[in-house]
């Protein structure tokens, strides 16, 4: 869709984004062109060096240039994976996976049958995505059509790009989370059917993983996600060890944990799994010819003891995969804590020499790695044309500390880097969003 020119608004500062093959792009002196389309919503004309692009757009006649100083405009990032209602779960101490789940999450999840409720904590996580520099997520909602309804709302008043979706759990679940296994999918299609492809939302298929699902609830997940081809499907997998284990238990038929997912046709284009870590060759195999996505959860997987993604397996096998954060799972909202964590856990949970992964891989991974992961590619994640202009304002000189290592790089690695070891929400001096004026 085409950009009008009127209207345009230009930014001078340095610029960061993505080439199609995951290269960094950055030019010190940046130019980035911002005009709404034909339906109002603002999108990247042109994004470049500002010594090539002045003529043809600063020079303009009635442009005017916001010129950022020693700033820096990155896409906005992309979470692959988090969970609004446990907004205030995050910090909660717990031995494991499932007392976590069980003493923590299923009470706090059990309140969001409260409109006003889940209305307050939609607000308040919306806002902490955006001060964190987060403008789209793909985020489970709870097993009560209410939270999707307010999480929606918000999304919609904040023009964010939101995938969410109602948690499906009709089983091995407390009263206040569990839902009925018919009325479960009789409300997953009215939501689907009141949101998806509104304004800038999509929905999600969200079972909250196969030990909470029966057989009847999984089949007719699959059988909406056959019908509705084009909406998100999410869930966990392989996340803990004894998960695996109670998995194998209830699905005696079936290859692995992943394969369940695909005997009930939930593994496809726009399918994104959490976490990932426990698998086999055939799993990757599967995950890369059904085009189905990782959601790697560093943080979370930290916190719980769950174990490591495998980046090295993961790029052999060729599937899709971008960062999350996990909220609540996961310790932090911020991109930067969560690229720290994938170094970490690339370095410890590889092979002996440990795997060092580029600092712009990171970035790319939760940015347009996480687009592409999400079948979003070219329209967030990102600041090429026709891109929709989600960015951030970065100020590199944030801290003391930052200000100190970021004048001394020497490389656009040693930058990037910089920022993600020593980098939280106080990097994140502005966040901008595409919304349609």
């Amino acid at each position: 869709m085409a950009a009008k020119l009127g209207g345009m608004q230009i930014y001078r500062s340095s610029l960061l984004r993505f080439a199609d093959d995951g290269r960094a792009l950055y030019d010190e002196d940046g130019l980035l062109a911002v005009a709404p389309d034909d339906k109002g919503q603002q999108r990247v004309v042109a994004a470049g060096s500002w010594q090539a692009l002045q003529a043809r757009f600063a020079d303009l006649p009635g442009v005017q240039v916001t010129h950022l100083p020693e700033r820096i405009l990155a896409p906005g990032f992309i979470d692959m994976h988090i969970h609004y209602p446990q907004t205030d779960v995050i910090g909660a101490p717990a031995a494991g996976l499932l007392p976590w789940l069980e003493n923590y999450t299923f009470p706090h999840e059990s309140a969001f049958a409260d409109r006003s409720h889940a209305d307050a904590v939609a607000g308040f996580f919306l806002d902490e995505l955006l001060r964190n520099g987060v403008t789209t997520a793909l985020t489970f909602a709870t097993s009560h059509p209410a939270s999707v309804d307010a999480l929606m709302q918000a999304s919609q008043a904040r023009g964010m790009r939101m995938i969410t979706g109602k948690v499906l759990q009709d089983r091995h679940s407390p009263d206040g989370v569990r839902d009925d296994t018919e009325q479960s999918l009789i409300d997953t299609e009215a939501l689907i059917r009141r949101w998806h492809g509104v304004d800038r939302l999509g929905y999600a298929i969200t079972p909250r993983f196969a030990p909470t699902s029966t057989h009847a609830q999984l089949r007719g997940a699959g059988e909406l996600a056959a019908r509705y081809t084009d909406v998100w499907i999410q869930s966990h997998v392989a996340e803990n060890l004894d998960e695996v284990r109670w998995v194998a238990e209830l699905f005696p038929e079936a290859r692995s944990y992943l394969s369940v997912y695909d005997d009930f046709g939930l593994m496809r284009e726009r399918a994104v799994y959490a976490h990932c870590i426990h698998l086999d060759g055939e799993d990757r195999a599967l995950l890369r010819e059904r085009r189905t996505a990782a959601a790697v959860s560093p943080t979370s997987n930290l916190f719980l003891g769950s174990g490591f993604f495998d980046f090295a397996q993961a790029d052999a096998a060729q599937f899709l995969y971008g960062l999350a954060s996990d909220v609540g799972g996961g310790m932090s909202f911020s991109p930067f804590k969560t690229m720290q964590a994938a170094y970490v856990a690339g370095r410890e949970g590889q092979t002996k020499q440990g795997l060092s992964l580029s600092p712009a891989s990171l970035w790319w991974q939760h940015t347009a790695g996480a687009a592409r992961a999400l079948g979003l590619a070219g329209q967030v994640g990102n600041l090429q044309p026709g891109c929709e202009a989600d960015f951030v304002v970065l100020n590199p000189a944030c801290t003391p500390l930052l200000a100190r290592k970021t004048r001394q790089a020497s490389s656009l690695d040693e930058l990037l880097f910089a920022m993600i070891i020593l980098g939280d929400d106080r990097l994140i001096e502005r966040t901008l969003v595409s919304q349609a004026k």
